[in-house]
């Protein structure tokens, strides 16, 4: 998978996308005027302290004053808990529908997307691009609006106060914040490329836990740990350079701080000692200086922040902006017993490097058609034009007397069975993975009548937990054979009308074939069939057969009337099949 390039979204299109997860405004309002109401209380407080002062002796101690001094610290601190708890909250919800978004979204994409986007992209877009968004809300936002407030609201007390210590300030603070500009613009870069490393890093993982069998088979542990050592190191340096950076911003932040506060002491403790300000007023200023310069690092990360979630918006939203499959749109298919037409049909999966060409021929009803030719000669793209992984570039598939795209992808798939030769399994129970993708419930005797037309009740019923045993990631639990007899027990289950065989017992040994084959015989019953045969004896029986070589259908016939009249079938024929009498024979007790 090619790394991302990482693009920043415009403000308005973050806004959009939070937007339209309709986070509750009553609740949003809410949290902001506590936030509000939490700074405006921090900024009354330098002006007790202030009196206090001025006013101290023991003996004109103000219990009440001190009362609502601890009021108002205790109003604070509960304002500003609830404040970023409801914060916390709307974050959770957009979050939740971001990623409800970009789930659905993902569910919906055609096959051809994910011939070049790997799994591990798809997951740093769901789990690492969502959490900017919900940090930017949950830990950033509190902090730049009541920022904001701070800032403007001790600037102005501190107007009120003494307007020339104000001026100095308001002068040295720019001076000493413009230093930390160009940290700010390298924090950028360093968060851009740790979330391009973490998406890559994500493939990895995906990639190699997901085929950790074929790793271990192939003794390529050492090549895949380089691979992501590789990716862990640069996080790492990314981590240094954020840590180098961060280790410059605070104590900066705390010169320029300590710089002012200098300043200010000392030109304030001039102007206390010339009777022209009091000392609680120097107290009170020193404390609304610190609470305009806090305000400045919350609001730096918030602006951080949002680039990093603007750039993760960014890849969110070129995902939800992809065109997508419509599965009901269309016309309702009630049944595909019908004759199915390729009329010259021609697909590439890369532009200028056709597949098949011109491809015609008819699947009738209650009959076997089986697809036989040299491997990369096009069998397998049939099956997914049909299923409609892929629309045709030229030419039309049909249905009886209409286009097959003109009814809808759900009722069509829906009278499609499929068993490949290499069954998928989802990781859950047997029985789980014999109803999957039924839009019913079905009871428990159709799912041990399907088992068993399978020719697999007799093996689950041996399993420790029967029908409930768990199968594993990719059905890892279960043999071959196993997996094929489940996938033919969904299949039955399903009752398809058009029914797809992708040579379901080619890897099988000589036991489980049988059962298979039993169990196919089962299936095939009564349906139109379509059979991918790498091996010609498994078909020589079928009512038609389709002999296909570098994307073309160069014969169509019964077995016998391909043997005369096909050169290349013919070759196929005799090799194969006597290669089978031999197997046979020597497999006969005789032998």
């Amino acid at each position: 998978m090619e790394p991302r390039t990482f693009k920043t979204a415009s403000l308005k299109s973050f806004l959009n996308l939070v937007l339209a997860t309709r986070p509750s405004l009553p609740l949003l309002l809410t949290a902001l005027g506590l936030s509000l109401g939490s700074t405006a209380v921090s900024l009354v407080v330098p002006l007790f302290t202030k009196s206090m002062v001025d006013g101290f002796s023991l003996s004109s101690l103000n219990f009440t004053q001190l009362a609502l001094i601890g009021a108002a610290f205790a109003l604070q601190a509960g304002a500003g808990s609830l404040s970023l708890y409801l914060l916390t909250l709307i974050g959770q919800r957009i979050v939740v529908g971001i990623r409800d978004r970009l789930w659905k979204k993902q569910l919906a994409l055609p096959v051809r997307y994910f011939d070049s986007h790997g799994s591990g992209d798809l997951i740093s877009r769901m789990v690492n691009d969502t959490a900017a968004v919900k940090a930017l809300i949950t830990e950033n936002l509190s902090g730049f609006v009541s920022g904001i407030i701070a800032f403007v609201g001790a600037s102005c007390l501190l107007l009120f106060l003494n307007w020339k210590m104000t001026l100095v300030m308001l002068v040295a603070l720019p001076i000493g914040i413009s230093a930390l500009v160009p940290l700010g613009r390298t924090m950028r870069r360093v968060a851009m490329g740790t979330m391009n490393e973490n998406a890559k890093f994500t493939a990895i993982l995906a990639q190699v836990l997901s085929e950790i069998r074929l790793v271990k088979a192939s003794n390529a542990e050492p090549r895949e740990y380089r691979k992501g050592h590789a990716t862990v190191e640069r996080l790492y340096e990314l981590g240094l350079k954020d840590g180098r950076i961060q280790a410059l911003v605070g104590p900066l932040m705390s010169l320029v701080l300590m710089a002012l506060l200098v300043l200010v002491v000392g030109y304030g403790g001039f102007l206390v000692s010339s009777g022209q300000l009091t000392a609680g007023a120097l107290v009170a200023f020193i404390l609304y200086l610190i609470q305009a310069i806090i305000p400045i690092a919350q609001i730096t990360g918030f602006i951080t922040q949002l680039q990093k979630a603007r750039g993760a918006t960014q890849s969110i939203i070129e995902l939800l902006e992809l065109p997508e499959e419509k599965p009901e749109e269309g016309l309702p298919l009630d049944s595909a017993r019908q004759p199915i037409r390729f009329e010259q049909v021609s697909f590439s999966y890369v532009p200028g490097e056709p597949v098949c060409r011109d491809m015609s021929f008819t699947l009738e009803p209650d009959t076997v058609t089986a697809i036989v030719g040299p491997s990369g000669g096009g069998k397998t793209t049939l099956f997914n034009l049909l299923e409609r992984f892929y629309e045709p570039d030229s030419g039309s598939i049909r249905i009886g007397s209409g286009s097959l795209d003109a009814f809808s992808l759900a009722s069509w798939r829906s009278r499609l069975g499929y068993v490949p030769q290499d069954c998928p399994i989802m990781a859950g129970t047997i029985r789980e993975n014999i109803i999957y993708g039924l839009d019913r419930e079905p009871s428990e005797e159709e799912v041990i009548e399907a088992a068993r037309m399978a020719y697999a009740d007799g093996f689950i019923r041996e399993l420790p937990r029967g029908y409930d045993t768990e199968v594993g990631e990719r059905g890892v639990k279960l043999s071959g054979g196993q997996r094929q007899r489940i996938a033919i027990a969904r299949a039955l289950l399903r009752d398809p009308d058009v029914l797809m065989l992708d040579e379901a017992t080619s890897s099988l040994d000589s036991a489980s074939e049988h059962s298979v084959r039993l169990a196919l015989q089962n299936l095939m019953r009564g349906r139109t069939t379509l059979v991918i045969a790498h091996r010609l004896s498994t078909v020589v029986d079928a009512d038609r057969i389709l002999f296909i070589e570098k994307g073309r259908l160069t014969g169509s016939g019964t077995h016998s009337e391909l043997l005369a009249s096909h050169e290349l079938y013919r070759t196929f024929a005799e090799r194969q099949l006597s290669l089978t009498d031999r197997a046979e024979a020597l497999a006969s007790p005789a032998a």
